[in-house]
């Protein structure tokens, strides 16, 4: 225990000047020195006195370091009493910086789960009973309950819950289940419980997080996407007209027109005619967002569909110089709505032609594969994909890189695929750029 070469050398000097006052004592006595060897002994027991409150005092300080460590307290400083290298010492310093990691992780974890809007609770089974581990500000505030540290309180105010988690006995969980609040409107929330057994300790994990939340924060997203792109194409096409207007009010209000004039009235009203067409565009492109009618399903060939499709596209890929290839060769039954799937395959094929304008190896590849339940239709292009930066976009309504472009092509086959019950996404695939469809069957 006592490792120290300084506390080694302090003992030993001290045992030594005992030992020499001891050996000094009986010489004074052997040469009738009466009362000096009686002064000598009693030196000796002072020493030994302070030889027993030394060793007392390091076992002291020894038993303090231990007991701070077993207890976990580590306000205590050391410091002072380090000299050289010290086992002890330096395991309490490295359990302390532990501790007061551990505490800052604490700290830090409990800021996150109290800054997110998902209610959480944690429970820590003890014995028999269920106790809260911890609850976060979001569940206590918007359930208005108190922080309990016992879950049979917290049964007397969140009963619907409470009696959900009992019947499935605490084991995992995820459904959904209506709440009222302060005897208001019941709110739907998604509620995940699992359970988890760490060092021993038995944990049960539940979330709740609001559908209406969730639903109405996508619902507000989306809303000022719109707005932000309807605002965009209204003023594109506004703002010039009324300058046109301006200029036409300026023009008949004199007195007489000359022939630049009239040449410049004629040039006004084609802009305008332009700007009005190119806002009747896309008016007409939002209404085919907002009244796509439901898919009339039925079985039919996906390679009757394609070929359909390729050769109504025909013409624009001999325009372009562009090499097809189909290699659909299964016949795979689909049940799809034909017309609106053609739909589909065109604006994904267009897609490709206006990304291979720029290119010297134009080539469009169609391949297709079933599994399970699921036929995936995937089309690429040898073209220079889609930028980083734009790729969340891309489904967008009304989204565009082009300048004559709507951009309602890949939002209309998006809204159709999903109205199929499937999916459209994008990826970059041995250096092709690849629109994948997947159909699942009902």
């Amino acid at each position: 225990m006592l490792k120290s070469l300084k506390t080694y050398q302090l003992l030993f000097l001290r045992l030594i000047l005992i030992l020499v006052t001891i050996e000094f004592s009986i010489y004074l006595h052997k040469i009738n020195f009466v009362f000096a060897p009686i002064f000598g002994f009693l030196i000796v027991f002072l020493l030994i006195v302070e030889l027993y409150n030394y060793v007392k005092s390091i076992i002291l300080l020894y038993d303090k370091t231990i007991s701070s460590i077993i207890q976990n307290d580590f306000s205590s400083d050391f410091s002072k009493h380090k000299s050289g290298k010290n086992d002890l010492f330096e395991l309490y310093d490295i359990l302390k910086n532990k501790r007061n990691e551990e505490v800052s992780k604490d700290i830090i974890y409990t800021s996150i789960l109290n800054n997110i809007e998902t209610g959480i609770i944690i429970l820590q089974k003890q014995e028999n009973d269920w106790n809260i581990f911890l609850m976060n500000d979001y569940f206590s505030t918007h359930f208005n309950v108190p922080k309990f540290s016992k879950w049979k309180y917290l049964k007397s105010h969140l009963p619907t819950l409470c009696d959900i988690i009992d019947k499935d006995d605490f084991q995992e969980i995820k459904t959904s289940i209506e709440i009222s609040i302060n005897q208001q409107n019941s709110q739907t929330f998604v509620l995940q419980a699992s359970r988890t057994e760490i060092f021993e300790n038995d944990y049960f994990i539940v979330l709740l997080d609001s559908i209406q939340n969730v639903v109405e924060k996508k619902e507000k997203d989306a809303w000022i996407n719109l707005m932000k792109v309807i605002s965009h194409e209204l003023l594109n096409s506004i703002t010039p007209i009324r300058s046109i207007c301006q200029n036409l009010q300026d023009l008949v209000e004199q007195d007489s027109l000359s022939t630049e004039d009239l040449d410049d009235i004629k040039n006004s009203v084609e802009t305008m005619l332009r700007r009005s067409d190119h806002l009747q565009k896309f008016v007409e492109g939002y209404r085919k967002l907002a009244m796509l009618p439901s898919p009339k399903k039925q079985k039919i060939e996906l390679q009757e569909l394609v070929n359909n499709c390729l050769h109504i596209m025909e013409p624009l890929f001999k325009r372009e110089n562009i090499e097809v290839e189909n290699r659909i060769s299964y016949h795979y039954s689909i049940n799809v709505d034909a017309q609106q799937m053609e739909q589909v395959l065109i604006n994904l094929l267009t897609n490709s032609i206006n990304a291979l304008k720029n290119n010297n190896q134009k080539q469009i590849f169609i391949s297709a594969e079933a599994k399970e339940n699921r036929t995936f239709i995937k089309i690429a292009d040898s073209g220079n994909g889609i930028e980083k930066e734009i790729e969340n976009k891309i489904f967008l309504p009304f989204f565009t890189t082009r300048n004559e472009g709507a951009g309602i092509g890949l939002t209309l086959s998006k809204n159709i695929i999903e109205a199929h019950g499937g999916y459209i996404n994008y990826k970059n695939e041995d250096e092709k750029t690849v629109f994948e469809i997947c159909l699942i069957e009902g």
